[in-house]
């Protein structure tokens, strides 16, 4: 590693305590070196000329992983695909791929710079909803003509103490700034939708996440603005990774769910 940093005369890692960590340069080298090493590994040991792939590396948002991407490439893992799938953030999962962790990364944010390629394939709504038995008692309260003031009343449940989603779907979709606080914290949105089924209150959440819920009756939507808050979704593949056909067909078959998403 000292001969490398020397001869691409920058420095690479940064000592630390325990170990060291790559610099930016370090990151910059990798995304460089990428492709030629994808498809030195794709011909070692036969490869794809002895008709095998190297399982592809996806990563993304756990709860959209586990609602709509895993069930949009069954069928191709049926087919003999490989996945070695991981759940994340989106900036630390981005900064993985840039390491070469990762094929692909779905991400909520669009990636900075142009060394990685990005297409948004979807958008995620996000719905307000409650139990049937909130729901009810918020319809019959004598002010349900002000949601906002019925609301007050309402615990909420939400993944982070600073309630970044609900915050902002009262600002898009009331244009009021949220000045309630959370009555229960958990460390997920999957949590969030556990506890809000159960009866905990209501919560902000992707319509993925909870459309069956909803189908059901389990939970009810509490408001129908005509534009919902939206998040677009980011199809993220690293330089390279397309020496690898699997990891084109993990592609286009995103391409084509998210159409349905």
């Amino acid at each position: 590693m000292r001969l490398l940093g020397q001869q691409s005369g920058r420095e690479l890692f940064t000592r630390l305590p325990r170990g060291v960590e790559p610099t930016p340069p370090a990151y910059e080298l990798a995304e460089q070196v990428a492709a030629p090493l994808d498809t030195l590994a794709a011909l070692e040991g036969g490869g794809p000329l002895a008709g095998q792939t190297a399982p592809v590396r996806l990563a993304g948002p756990s709860e959209l992983l586990c609602v709509r991407v895993l069930p949009a490439l069954a069928p191709l893992v049926a087919d003999g695909l490989q996945l070695r799938v991981t759940q994340g953030l989106t900036e630390p999962l981005l900064e993985e791929m840039r390491a070469g962790r990762h094929d692909l990364v779905i991400t909520t944010r669009r990636p900075r710079g142009r060394a990685l390629d990005s297409e948004p394939p979807a958008d995620e709504e996000y719905v307000l909803v409650a139990s049937p038995s909130w729901a009810r008692q918020v319809e019959e309260h004598p002010e349900a003509g002000d949601l906002c003031a019925v609301l007050r009343g309402v615990p909420l449940v939400t993944h982070a103490e600073d309630l970044p989603i609900v915050r902002r779907y009262w600002r898009n979709v009331f244009g009021k700034q949220l000045t309630a606080r959370a009555a229960v914290t958990v460390p997920n949105l999957y949590a969030v939708l556990s506890a809000v089924n159960a009866g905990a209150g209501c919560s902000v959440l992707p319509h993925s996440l909870c459309q069956e819920y909803l189908d059901s009756g389990g939970l009810v939507l509490l408001h129908a603005p005509e534009e919902p808050p939206l998040n677009t979704l980011f199809l993220v593949q690293r330089p390279g990774s397309d020496a690898n056909p699997d990891v084109n067909r993990v592609r286009d078959r995103l391409r084509t769910a998210a159409r349905g998403w």
